[in-house]
């Protein structure tokens, strides 16, 4: 099949299941089990030989059956009807529960596609093709191609999680990264500033064989709470051949303004989640849900606010080699404001050398429409 073709066959599928109710997101989750499933099959025979370990079904307790079948697409392809709906839906179940990137890729995993007819097309469409054997930029392609789908999708909401792919790569421009640093994304979504710099350090320096693994193994960290949003983005980057089938991952889920973890890198790429108000849901004495105000109380922020932007601001500040670089996303006058914003203002310019903000023009984002410029320093 051409490269195109496959492209397409991908993308029409995801039409045929959101006339069954089936939408973006829960598709684009469904291709990215099945396709880490039958890439770790594929790596486990000639010429990879490459094993991985994969567990029998679990109870619900997690503990393995003795006589649960195995959890790998061999026994996944071989299943019909009714029994594969039962099957498939215990084996996600049972794959959350592993350690690393194994169980990072399932963490909360559900079938979505609950017709077995349906299913079975999708897992047939992916076991005709030899994924290895797909370039990295083509699977990396179909792989964006669904994500901008379901970020263009305004029912999902998902577009909060989507930096436009213009603005990430003309970031990535102006910073320049080199081989053999460190790029972090306190933020990262589905990784889109990865991808992009991972593609500008390869199209514009000849690597060394100790360049290239420092490229795919130690190059890229960052945070991305949202359990599904990690999920996507540790495919995304694995498709784009950034990391091991079977090595811990690099995306903390962990809420990256709780603490510094003592990270120090050499560039920071981050479009910083919207919204004025750190907060979180408390139950309160008559029993009824509230939000409060969320402070992050850090030694190292210059001040305690529950303004999101001035916090990732001064946490970025603080994953900052001396010699480091940022780009960032904030929305439009945030460092302008009284308060908190004036003492962050001025703190980076006397601690940074924040040589441009770039204004963005009105609805460059899907959501809200919110202004928005780009601080580099």
């Amino acid at each position: 099949m051409t490269e195109s073709a496959l492209i397409s066959k991908v993308w029409n599928f995801a039409n045929v299941l959101r006339d069954d109710g089936v939408g973006y997101g829960d598709y684009l989750e469904q291709i990215t089990y099945l396709l880490f499933l039958k890439m770790a099959d594929e790596m486990s025979k000639p010429p990879y030989s490459k094993k991985m370990t994969f567990p029998r079904i679990k109870d619900t307790e997690g503990t393995e059956l003795e006589d649960g079948e195995l959890c790998d697409w061999e026994t996944l392809s071989k299943k019909r009807g009714a029994e594969l709906e039962a099957y498939y839906s215990q084996m996600l179940r049972s794959l959350g529960t592993e350690k690393g990137i194994l169980g990072q890729i399932f963490t909360k995993s559900q079938n979505k596609i609950q017709d077995p007819a349906k299913l079975l097309r999708v897992i047939d469409m992916i076991g005709k093709e030899q994924w290895t054997m797909v370039g990295a930029d083509i699977k990396g392609d179909i792989y964006e191609g669904l994500l901008e789908k379901n970020a263009s999708d305004t029912k999902s909401g998902a577009g909060q999680y989507f930096t436009p792919r213009a603005l990430i790569q003309a970031m990535v421009e102006c910073l320049a990264p080199k081989p053999g640093k460190k790029i972090h994304d306190p933020s990262c979504g589905t990784g889109g500033f990865f991808l992009a710099a991972y593609d500008y350090i390869i199209n514009h320096h000849s690597l060394d064989s100790d360049q290239k693994k420092f490229l795919k193994n130690s190059t890229f960290s960052g945070n991305e709470i949202v359990a599904g949003t990690r999920r996507l983005c540790l495919m995304n980057m694995f498709l784009h051949n950034i990391g091991e089938i079977d090595g811990e991952t690099f995306i903390s889920p962990n809420d990256a303004l709780i603490a510094d973890e003592g990270i120090r890198v050499d560039y920071v790429l981050a479009n910083p989640p919207f919204g004025k108000k750190s907060s979180m849901t408390i139950t309160n004495e008559e029993g009824e849900q509230e939000k409060q105000d969320l402070s992050y109380n850090r030694q190292d922020f210059w001040a305690s606010t529950s303004n999101k932007q001035l916090n990732f601001l001064q946490h970025i500040r603080s994953l900052m080699k001396i010699t480091g670089e940022a780009a960032v996303v904030l929305p439009d006058n945030v460092l302008f404001e009284g308060g908190a914003g004036e003492t962050v203002r001025k703190e980076l310019l006397k601690t940074t050398e924040l040589h441009t903000i770039l204004r963005l023009p009105t609805g460059i984002f899907y959501a809200n429409g919110v202004k928005a410029n780009v601080l580099f320093f």
